[in-house]
């Protein structure tokens, strides 16, 4: 199964190729933050995340809301991050 999950941007790491370093859940890993070159992202806004790319901004209270109810999906969540952690986008 692959959840859209919330991440907080670190820091762009790649402008060229726009790519962000992004934490989830003590999570940190580089995703695609090109499908939001229009909008902007920078260090510290909320995006949500499916398969190695940010797909949306989001705010911090949405971000909270969906986490919470990610983590009570228990094992679904942990194997997602899981698989995230192993994910590299370079």
């Amino acid at each position: 199964m692959c959840l859209g999950i919330p991440g907080q941007i670190i820091e762009i790491v790649d402008e060229t190729f726009q790519i962000a370093k992004v934490e989830v859940s003590g999570v940190k890993r580089g995703v695609s933050i090109a499908l939001l070159s229009s909008e902007g992202v920078a260090p510290g806004d909320w995006v949500l995340i499916h398969v190695g790319f940010a797909m949306s901004k989001i705010n911090e209270s949405e971000a909270e809301a969906t986490l919470k109810a990610l983590q009570g999906m228990d094992q679904v969540y942990t194997d997602e991050l899981k698989m995230l952690q192993e994910s590299q986008i370079e």
